[in-house]
């Protein structure tokens, strides 16, 4: 049920969207993902720490393509980055950020969530 937005696109697991193939396009790249930084393992932090976590995201990805982007639910929304990238780096990123999944989104293909193996303790 969460739509994911970023540079004037708009995707949902399991559908492809047009929009974001031409941002991937206009990228000149054929995968991307949206990375999150915020409440990391799934526990709820206050706002001041989940905006230093964001900025220190958008610092790693600022020599990569990239765009800010925002996961939205029902009841809840997240900020998250559009990172142009493999899903394989994507996914080593989001793990510094202790996050659980990233969706991945390529040319072409729907939008897919991508668990990510649990942290060690």
């Amino acid at each position: 049920m969460t739509t994911y937005r970023a540079a004037g696109a708009e995707v949902r697991i399991g559908r492809r969207s047009p929009a974001m193939d031409a941002v991937l396009h206009r990228w000149g790249m054929r995968q991307a993902a949206f990375i999150g930084a915020a409440n990391p393992r799934s526990r709820r932090k206050p706002g001041g720490w989940n905006r230093r976590l964001d900025a220190a995201l958008h610092h790693m990805v600022r020599r990569l393509q990239h765009a800010p982007g925002e996961g939205k639910g029902r009841m809840w929304s997240e900020p998250n980055v559009l990172v142009g990238c493999p899903a394989a780096r994507a996914a080593v990123l989001a793990q510094r950020f202790g996050q659980a999944a990233i969706v991945v989104v390529g040319r072409g293909r729907p939008a897919s969530l991508l668990l990510l193996p649990a942290p060690r303790p």
